[in-house]
């Protein structure tokens, strides 16, 4: 894609070759006016800039413009980046912590900005997790959902939002299925019938869903369908009775 051609700088004046202070790179093709420039405020030329001058990363993680401050935050010392984990913009927070080890990990798992809760979530896991299954967000509880030990999600079994009771229903550990399988949500209980056994099946014939019941009947055995055959739903019905004929579940 061609880039914008004009050069401005972070508060929309003209980019100024001659009064910038790397002046000097121009002339060893490390810099270039609409390419690669840190005075720029296009983060692709930001970014290019430093990819060329890496070493000059370091001395622009105070830079005014946030954009500046996130890309040098890639290039520079990490040893310099703990002091970014209080910056006010968080693409800053971000791409500093995302460098630094798991005890900096944790310090941001109550950052203000949801992007960098989420993108915390998914540096870590096990037990550094599970003060985040509260989370405010529901996307964070998602992400947590997706990653958590599978013994830990039975406390996440009655969270608000339903895509992560979905999601711990595709994860929990098998003997806590039951607690699953009785969620209001026939779209959670669907989920959760998927892993049964056929005895844990079998509780759920006379579920309210139809789909659930559907579920249920193309997976009983033909000794245990008995009364779905005359289900109210003809669709469960015709799977109850292929069953008893010994055809396979669908």
């Amino acid at each position: 894609m061609r880039e914008i051609e004009e050069a401005r700088d972070w508060r929309g004046e003209e980019v100024d070759c001659g009064a910038c202070p790397h002046k000097k790179l121009l002339a060893a093709h490390r810099c270039e006016l609409r390419k690669a420039c840190v005075q720029d405020r296009y983060a692709r030329r930001i970014d290019r800039f430093f990819e060329w001058n890496p070493e000059l990363a370091d001395a622009h993680i105070a830079h005014p413009h946030f954009e500046v401050r996130a890309i040098a935050a890639k290039f520079a010392n990490p040893f310099l980046l703990p002091a970014l984990l209080s910056d006010p913009d968080e693409t800053v927070r971000w791409e500093a912590v995302r460098r630094l080890p798991r005890r900096y990990h944790l310090t941001l798992r109550n950052d203000p900005h949801r992007e960098v809760r989420i993108r915390v979530a998914t540096l870590l896991d096990g037990a550094d997790l599970m003060p985040m299954m509260k989370d405010q967000d529901y996307y964070v509880r998602i992400v947590v959902a997706r990653k958590i030990d599978p013994g830990l999600l039975i406390l996440m079994v009655d969270d608000a939002e339903i895509e992560v009771r979905r999601i711990v229903a595709q994860r929990i550990d098998p003997q806590c299925l039951g607690r699953v399988a009785s969620d209001g949500c026939a779209d959670v209980r669907l989920e959760a019938a998927q892993r049964m056994t056929m005895e844990q099946l079998f509780t759920h014939r006379d579920d309210v869903d139809w789909r659930v019941r559907h579920f249920v009947a193309s997976r009983l055995s033909a000794d245990k369908v008995g009364a779905m055959v005359d289900d109210a739903d003809p669709i469960v019905a015709e799977a109850a009775r292929q069953r008893l004929k010994g055809e396979p579940g669908v």
